[in-house]
């Protein structure tokens, strides 16, 4: 039963609340990885009064995917006053942020909230194990320290593991190798010849940026994406200004998200056949000849065979142009093997370069991958899902209470950090729940997972990115990754459903007042 006690988060509360989560009287949160998800999720707890919390962020630096894709040409795909949090406006110099400015805006975001003091650096999580006695996750530490929880929150994104391909040869090639999403500056391209491997979102930023420094610059395509242009421009000062405005920000915000709405709500764009899709496909057509109807070549190799958005969606102004470089050579073939000295296609053919580059995506869906998390059943989590991840809104996953995932299965292609934002709402209303109710663990319904589970794959099923070739699906082809329908809609279903889908887990060491917990687990 749900106890009608109130509590306010922030005040003193009453005895029960220390009792149940110590002196603060607060749950403990452990929020892995300090990207827009962990620090927009601490910023929201902490302005609630919620200050019992810590991000690990296994890297030197917060950030997430903006530390680490530090790639020439690095930027965001959507405006920057959407790609940004509401309660933080800023006056952005260009439509499309890049990736330095988005890096300062989240370090600024950390100072000006102070988190932090919450916030580890270089400091990784490497199992988390539910102890269904005190209620609490023990987690263990890359530093070998361990530490406990009441909340464990997942924001590691699911752009955070490099894929790296499995050529015959690649460790034996003599010359720099490295992926875009770990990019070594300390290589002087100049002049050299360079193989970059892939035409997906990176290289279409990346080998514009490097045809004009490199000899000769091969890229290699196994299959061509639908590329649209992006409208980029650099802001002038009063432009930037109205976007320090809180009240011009709101109002620009919600004209997108207006037009978003209106766009993407009956999710016709993604399926294939509809007059939505069919336009957008011809809007892309359209570009591919204004940029190259004079390249027959490029043109036959730059349009895909498969319907329009059947993978990720390219934004980008200049990518078409910079083809037709007497410095870049498009190859589209894959790589089929590396030499020491060059890169193999799967015709035969052997080119001799200086540096490869791997513009080979992510292992996406390997959700926390990072780590080992194991529930109240004994199992991991990746035991659980059996190679194909899902979990309730994207969010949570049954037999593993006070546990939720940020940017988890099934919550891409929306625009992103709303969808974050209500994510992280939900999980403070959680908190806050779980101190007024004095309730010491929730779960997902098992049978609402797996309804939602089983409605969300017969949705993306109708979808284009079910013919495709793409990083959404599993090894079992089931499409894992993918949201259909508009932030909107997503927003609304978390606000609508995720309270009443979870439940009070039953506290087996508290029976009363006075009732002791079991000591917390010591660093060693």
């Amino acid at each position: 039963m749900w106890s009608a006690r109130t509590w306010h988060v922030g005040g003193e509360g009453p005895i029960a609340a220390r009792e149940l989560f110590g002196a603060a009287g607060t749950p403990k949160v452990v929020i892995i990885g300090a990207g827009f998800s962990g620090i927009g999720l601490a910023v929201m707890l902490k302005r609630v009064g919620i200050d019992t919390f810590t991000v690990y962020e296994q890297a030197e630096r917060v950030g997430g995917a903006w530390w680490h894709n530090q790639y020439p040409g690095a930027e965001v795909d959507s405006v920057s006053y959407i790609y940004s949090y509401a309660f933080r406006p800023k006056a952005w110099t260009r439509t499309h942020a890049r990736q330095a400015e988005l890096q300062a805006y989240l370090e600024d975001t950390v100072e000006h909230f102070g988190i932090g003091p919450h916030i580890q650096l270089g400091v990784g999580v490497v199992s988390a194990t539910w102890d269904d006695c005190s209620h609490t996750y023990r987690v263990e530490l890359t530093t070998g320290e361990r530490t406990e929880c009441h909340l464990l929150v997942g924001a590691t994104g699911f752009l955070n593991i490099p894929n790296y391909p499995t050529w015959p040869g690649l460790e034996a090639f003599r010359g720099p190798k490295f992926h875009t999403s770990r990019w070594e500056p300390e290589h002087d391209l100049r002049d050299k010849t360079v193989a970059v491997v892939g035409t997906g979102s990176t290289a279409s930023q990346l080998v514009p940026e490097l045809a004009g420094v490199v000899g000769k610059l091969y890229l290699f395509q196994r299959e061509p994406g639908w590329i649209v242009p992006k409208g980029e421009f650099d802001y002038s000062p009063d432009q930037s200004a109205r976007f320090a405005n809180p009240l011009q920000l709101r109002l620009a915000r919600l004209k997108w998200f207006y037009a978003t709405e209106k766009r993407l709500w009956r999710a016709n764009l993604f399926r294939p056949g509809t007059a939505a899709n069919e336009a957008a496909r011809q809007v892309a057509l359209a570009f591919i000849d204004k940029e190259l109807g004079d390249r027959p070549d490029l043109v036959k190799a730059v349009t895909p065979d498969y319907p329009y958005w059947g993978k990720r969606l390219i934004m980008n102004s200049t990518f078409y142009a910079s083809l037709k470089d007497p410095r870049v050579e498009l190859i589209p073939r894959a790589v089929a093997s590396v030499t020491p000295t060059g890169v193999v296609d799967v015709d035969g053919v052997e080119r001799q370069i200086d540096v490869l580059i791997m513009a080979t995506g992510f292992r996406t869906t390997d959700y926390l991958g990072t780590f080992e998390l194991r529930g109240a059943d004994g199992r991991t989590l990746n035991e659980c899902w059996g190679g194909e991840p899902s979990a309730f809104l994207g969010m949570t996953v049954p037999n593993f209470p006070n546990f939720y995932i940020m940017y988890g299965p099934g919550t891409n292609g929306g625009e992103i950090v709303s969808m974050l934002m209500r994510q992280a709402e939900h999980i403070v209303k959680s908190a806050k729940r779980m101190v007024r109710h004095r309730v010491t663990a929730l779960e997902v319904r098992p049978a609402w997972a797996r309804m939602y589970d089983a409605w969300l794959s017969a949705q993306v099923d109708t979808t284009t990115w079910a013919v495709s070739h793409n990083y959404y699906k599993s090894s079992t082809g089931k499409i894992i990754t993918q949201w259909p329908y508009s932030p909107g809609v997503y927003g609304l279903m978390v606000r609508a459903l995720g309270r009443y889908s979870q439940r009070p887990r039953a506290t087996a060491d508290i029976s009363g007042p006075g009732t002791r917990r079991p000591p917390p687990v010591p660093a060693r």
